[in-house]
């Protein structure tokens, strides 16, 4: 059997261990546009800040390709699949068959329209390691830094490359930083902990042109800068499977299995859409377990096995400068909220089920409200009043938690 993995990231692992554990000998064949040994990205902004190095940045272990015995071809580029003739052309014209095929294409950020943004020398985005390391060579401790968006992408660039530049600002469109995944209230308590530092933010504002190494904003305000970085967000690499008749929607359509609508094609992480099960909606969800799970589940199947993914759910764990911040589900229905202006806690229930939650500050035992939602436990059936205060195994139910510790998982 000719395996064929597009990617090399925490999908493409997931799948050749998934392949792994049904079929030892099958051929896997990995092809990746990035010339690095398998890295876990939300590393790259601790190897700017001295807090890691490439090596420890490493997802799995360095003879991980061999013991798995698989084909690399890093630094080129899948440009096409002929799915009648069931091979892939590289950008380099080479021509690899494939019985079964995995897309693990990830997502591109995307760089919005902004006047004068084609005349910035030094600007960059941050998702990558070859980003993180283009970067590190403009910095210097002169550097006035403009970081274009408050998300996720953009705070954690602002935390690597802090200590060494002159200033730090970072503007976005959105009145709060973390718009996607923080309400009012934690959001604050996060903007005020990283101001403490020194970094400023620009809020409901956006770019309206660069000019003459300044940024001039919607609002009429003035930011100077040496180095620009756009962090706005990120768009799914679904062109490989659309360009071949493939469904793709806001991402590639997968089903439980992770198949595509195409015969032997499968997809995983961040390109694809998963079944968010506290919004019962399909989503991209861009999150590095997810897609190892997509990846692992893809794999068994294309080996003949029978796995299904089921159970996705959105969330985000996270920290800046020390304060961290977790983050679940859909935040849609019954709120507690309890906040003393530094720690933050916010659990949404809906129809007797945990759907969603937000930890900023303490985030103990964060695993435990995880799992709730994620098994769609029914909160009757525990003591969710104790729950609430206080995340502990001794709240739930005496087959759960025979379940849990017997490490059998009730989805």
């Amino acid at each position: 059997m000719k395996y064929v993995i597009i990617g090399n990231s925490a999908a493409a692992v997931g799948c050749i261990e998934g392949i792994r554990q049904k079929d030892e000998f099958g051929q896997i064949t990995v092809i990746s546009s990035e010339k690095y040994h398998t890295y876990s990205r939300p590393l790259i902004s601790y190897l700017l800040c001295g807090k890691t190095d490439i090596e420890k940045m490493k997802y799995r272990a360095a003879d991980f390709y061999e013991k798995n015995k698989c084909k690399c071809l890093f630094g080129v580029s899948v440009v096409k699949i002929n799915k009648d003739e069931k091979t892939v052309t590289l950008s380099d014209g080479e021509t690899i068959p494939y019985d079964k095929l995995l897309v693990a294409t990830g997502s591109h950020p995307f760089i919005p329209t902004m006047r004068g943004l084609e005349s910035v020398k030094n600007k960059f985005t941050f998702m990558s390691l070859d980003d993180a390391l283009s970067l590190e060579k403009a910095l210097n401790k002169n550097s006035h830094v403009l970081i274009i968006g408050a998300g996720l992408i953009g705070l954690k660039c602002a935390e690597g490359i802090y200590g060494r530049c002159k200033s730090i600002t970072v503007v976005d469109l959105a009145d709060k930083v973390m718009p996607s995944v923080l309400d009012c209230e934690s959001s604050a308590i996060v903007k005020k902990h990283i101001e403490e530092k020194g970094i400023k933010f620009i809020l409901s504002d956006s770019v309206d042109e660069f000019k003459d190494g300044s940024a001039i904003l919607k609002s009429g305000k003035k930011v100077d800068f040496d180095i620009v970085v756009v962090a706005v967000g990120v768009r799914p690499n679904t062109s490989l499977i659309s360009d071949c008749g493939g469904e793709v929607r806001r991402g590639i359509a997968v089903d439980d299995t992770c198949k595509t609508t195409l015969d032997d094609i499968y997809a995983a992480g961040d390109c694809t859409e998963s079944h968010d099960i506290t919004t019962d909606s399909y989503k991209i969800l861009a999150l590095l377990p997810n897609a190892y799970m997509q990846g692992e589940t893809a794999g068994i199947n294309m080996a003949g096995g029978n796995k299904s993914f089921t159970n996705a759910v959105p969330m985000n764990s996270i920290g800046f400068f020390g304060l961290h911040i977790i983050t679940a589900g859909s935040y849609e229905g019954e709120e507690y909220v309890v906040s003393d202006g530094k720690n933050y806690k916010k659990l949404i229930t809906k129809d007797g089920l945990l759907k969603g939650y937000i930890l900023v500050g303490d985030v103990i035992r964060a695993g435990i409200y995880t799992s709730l939602i994620r098994e769609q436990m029914k909160l009757d059936s525990l003591d969710f009043e104790s729950l609430k205060k206080n995340p502990s195994m001794t709240a739930m139910n005496e087959s759960y938690r025979k379940l849990k510790l017997s490490g059998i998982s009730q989805s």
